[in-house]
């Protein structure tokens, strides 16, 4: 079925849904999904709707026109429009952990991540076999101190060259410049191996293992130059015992960490995802 997807923001005001309703039935639209949400501390309105275009009366190409012209400009109204005929492109950047990135690749290859992957990039070599496996080319881009600029402006053109519309940061253990970011804003996805906020670092799972917590986390959520401060898309937690070791808590946050990345992926990709004011909010 070919359909469309409206996602909208503006002002809480009277009569948003009957105008936006309205516009669908002139032009015999069929109405698949419809959610919506008012956040009543800044009075502001959000609505996710997708409609079926098999019958509908306007051509792809007008529709944005006509909705901003019919809908959107009387009511101060920002809004995205989407087809599900235009599959999104999907980078992933990584480093050497792998347990997302087979995740990663397990479903696209199983079908159930409607994207294409036109590339992988890492600053190491180690998961170049697991990639070129699933016939995905494999960028290594080594990178420091000392190259960081030269790399992040190679790795932006090739982003531009396989006209990628997203990134996701599967386990990959750098952290972004702002210049980066400010060419991808909300549109790159990182896993933090935490329930976020909670202990930073390099070794988490053995910072929680020392203070004996119960449970443990992750969390996705949109890159910002904030450090892992961006708009949350999807968190999980899994409890633990006394009697598990730090190599336990490991694994037991990996498996989070890949269901967490998974999901927030596919809301991504399904439009479910609206991020205002480094929050987020998620249409399911």
């Amino acid at each position: 079925m070919n359909k469309a997807i409206v996602i909208i923001q503006c002002p809480d005001q009277k009569g948003i849904v009957t105008m936006v309703s309205n516009f669908l039935f002139t032009y015999q639209g069929n109405i698949l999904e419809v959610d919506q949400h008012v956040d009543e501390e800044i009075g502001m309105f959000f609505m996710r709707v997708s409609w079926d275009l098999d019958s509908f009366g306007l051509e792809k190409d007008l529709i944005a026109a006509a909705f901003q012209k019919e809908v959107a400009d009387s009511l101060e109204m920002k809004f995205e429009l989407h087809f599900n005929t235009q599959k999104p492109r999907m980078a992933l950047f990584v480093s050497k952990l792998s347990h997302c990135l087979f995740d990663i690749l397990s479903r696209y290859y199983s079908g159930q991540f409607d994207v294409e992957i036109p590339l992988v990039i890492s600053n190491h070599l180690d998961l170049k076999k697991v990639v070129t496996a699933f016939r995905i080319p494999f960028y290594h881009l080594p990178i420091d101190k000392t190259n960081k600029a030269e790399v992040e402006k190679q790795q932006l053109e090739l982003l531009q060259k396989h006209k990628v519309d997203f990134l996701v940061l599967a386990r990959y253990m750098q952290i972004l410049s702002g210049d980066f970011i400010k060419e991808y804003p909300n549109k790159i996805i990182n896993i933090h191996h935490s329930f976020l906020p909670a202990f930073v670092g390099a070794k988490p799972y053995h910072a929680a293992y020392e203070r004996g917590v119960k449970i443990i986390g992750a969390t996705a959520h949109y890159v910002t130059e904030e450090l892992d401060a961006g708009p949350i898309i999807e968190q999980e937690v899994a409890r633990v015992r006394h009697h598990n070791s730090p190599s336990d808590l490991v694994q037991i946050g990996q498996d989070v960490e890949k269901v967490v990345l998974s999901k927030a992926i596919k809301y991504h990709l399904e439009r479910k995802v609206l991020a205002y004011r480094n929050k987020t909010v998620i249409f399911y």
